[in-house]
């Protein structure tokens, strides 16, 4: 009896403590409380599903949406990477993946992947594939329907490991030539700078496409070498320039600014998220000419570099509004080989602005966010007074208006025919002028033209479309019985022309048909020679440049003591 009353008696003791335990620990964590509580309600609703559920269920493909529903609520730049998809995430830090360095399109009607284009100088290229390459088998596998997701999982692997590849290969006769090749994967290395060359007056002009591996050292390298050239000022060009590491914003916005600037600060909820990152060398040149070329793809890094140069009255911003990243993401990592990419932080750059564009905090009804509206941006200023403002992204300081692409040019892009037109074309050229010479002759036009009826093209267009909604409105609020022969002489107008409208739009239709023929002699490095010949933003940089006076106004006088 009495070894019975000291059991309960110690049992009584121990859950006594474990409720003291309990009521202390959510009385005085109650947030971790919270999180532990959930955990362990989370894993009571898997393990019940699992069990109880009518079908049967995959474990993996439901947590993994419940995560990323998690941390789809957060913000757009927190993910989680699972062991399987580490390759994707450190091609995002390091910039490089092992593989054949080629890009792949899906083709709806074959329901095959293609070679859409293979990068120079990488397995890819050396062992001769092609744009327009239809991707039959790896290791004996049929690749018929999997998508480009799966088929660019197949091609990637450990550099120094091989596989056996066989395409179909388009000929002269409209059939297809199989092919069969060996390829041994590499490390493959982005090229940080595709193109850079002295243009016109001494113009230095740099194209830098990632902030991510080590670009600050081919930046420098590259910049030494056009002033030996001869370059007296110099275009940065970030358009389409995603980002990458923090660090090396830093390290090339210090080539051009002064020992001990400060550059970028992050702020967070931890100290080790706090920072301030200054310049720590003596720079290559603090008195050059720069220009800085931006649109709505410059973000991440290239913000802080074109911000920074802009808040430090350093280079004249040219372009359009950045894509407004203001946020910092780091690595860590997770139970069974797993990495979460984390917003860690907000940064600022020098005048104390931070250009997050998206308002993500304050989500609609539907889930969806929207930019913050400019009504609710603060006005900050540069060194020298200029005005500038946050939360959108960095507004340039010349801003040049974009052009619109023709309607047309989407559905003959997206219908393959201006990509199949340049197959054909390379069939019949086995060489063609410089990308500086190489021009779409008129017959060439009238060619693409006819593959083009042939194909029997169909797309819509937005006068049409707008036409019906008007119709339907008219209909709808009862004027359509006064106003029907001004629709049908309206209708009339806006009659479906194939013809009119290849014709009408054929300088943006030859541009891009120009651009995808040339990239097949000269890759990366040729298509962007090919477009800098018409580009309006190169334009207006090297105008300002070219203008020491107007440089040197805009970047020393505040906007509000201009007259």
């Amino acid at each position: 009896m009495k070894k019975l009353l000291s059991k309960r008696i110690t049992v009584s003791a121990v859950a006594v403590v474990a409720v003291i335990a309990f009521f202390s620990f959510k009385s005085g964590d109650d947030k971790n409380f919270q999180i532990a509580k959930n955990l362990n309600v989370f894993s009571a609703i898997v393990k019940e599903l699992d069990m109880f559920y009518v079908d049967t269920l995959d474990p993996n493909k439901m947590v993994r949406e419940g995560i990323d529903n998690m941390l789809y609520s957060l913000d757009p730049y927190t993910e989680y990477f699972p062991e399987e998809d580490q390759s994707e995430l450190e091609q995002m830090i390091k910039g490089s993946f092992g593989g054949i360095g080629s890009y792949i399109t899906y083709d709806t009607k074959l329901k095959r992947s293609v070679i859409s284009e293979p990068f120079e100088n990488t397995p890819a290229a050396k062992v001769g594939l092609k744009a327009g390459d239809i991707l039959v088998e790896i290791d004996g596998k049929d690749l018929l329907g999997k998508n480009n997701a799966e088929v660019s999982q197949m091609l990637r692997g450990q550099a120094g490991t091989s596989f056996k590849l066989k395409v179909d290969r388009p000929n002269l006769k409209g059939t297809y030539t199989p092919l069969e090749f060996t390829i041994v994967r590499e490390s493959i290395q982005n090229p940080s700078i595709p193109y850079a060359s002295v243009l016109e007056n001494h113009v230095g002009y740099i194209n830098l496409s990632t902030f991510s591996g080590n670009p600050s050292k081919d930046f420098k390298k590259t910049f030494l070498d056009l002033k030996k050239k001869g370059a007296t000022s110099l275009v940065i060009d970030l358009r389409n320039n995603g980002g990458g590491l923090l660090d090396e914003a830093v390290e090339i916005a210090n080539y051009f600014l002064p020992r001990g600037k400060v550059i970028v600060t992050t702020k967070g909820k931890i100290k080790q998220a706090s920072n301030s990152y200054k310049t720590l060398r003596e720079p290559l040149d603090l008195d050059i000419p720069v220009a800085v070329l931006v649109n709505s793809a410059t973000a991440s890094a290239s913000e802080i570099l074109s911000g920074s140069l802009q808040d430090l009255d350093r280079a004249v911003v040219v372009g359009n509004r950045t894509f407004g990243k203001g946020l910092v993401q780091v690595p860590r990592s997770l139970p069974y080989g797993g990495t979460m990419k984390v917003t860690t932080s907000k940064y600022y750059i020098p005048s104390g602005r931070c250009v997050q564009a998206i308002d993500y905090k304050n989500r609609n009804e539907d889930g969806s966010v929207g930019a913050i509206p400019d009504s609710l941006t603060k006005i900050f200023h540069t060194a020298a007074g200029r005005e500038v403002r946050d939360g959108g992204g960095v507004m340039p300081d010349i801003a040049v208006k974009q052009e619109k692409l023709p309607n047309i040019l989407f559905y003959l892009v997206r219908d393959n025919l201006v990509f199949d037109y340049a197959t054909q074309y390379c069939l019949k050229h086995p060489t063609i002028a410089s990308p500086e010479k190489f021009e779409l002759t008129a017959s060439d036009y009238t060619d693409f033209k006819a593959t083009v009826k042939k194909a029997d093209f169909k797309y819509d267009q937005q006068s049409e479309k707008i036409l019906k909604t008007l119709k339907e409105a008219a209909e709808f609020e009862g004027y359509m019985k006064d106003a029907s022969d001004e629709f049908k002489a309206l209708e009339k107008k806006l009659n479906h022309n194939l013809e009119r409208d290849l014709d009408y739009f054929s300088k943006d239709i030859k541009r891009m048909i120009t651009n995808e023929i040339v990239k097949r002699y000269y890759f990366q490095r040729g298509s962007l020679i090919q477009q800098l010949k018409d580009d309006n933003d190169l334009e207006a940089a090297i105008q300002i440049l070219n203008n020491p006076a107007k440089y040197k106004e805009m970047l020393s006088v505040p906007a509000v003591a201009k007259k």
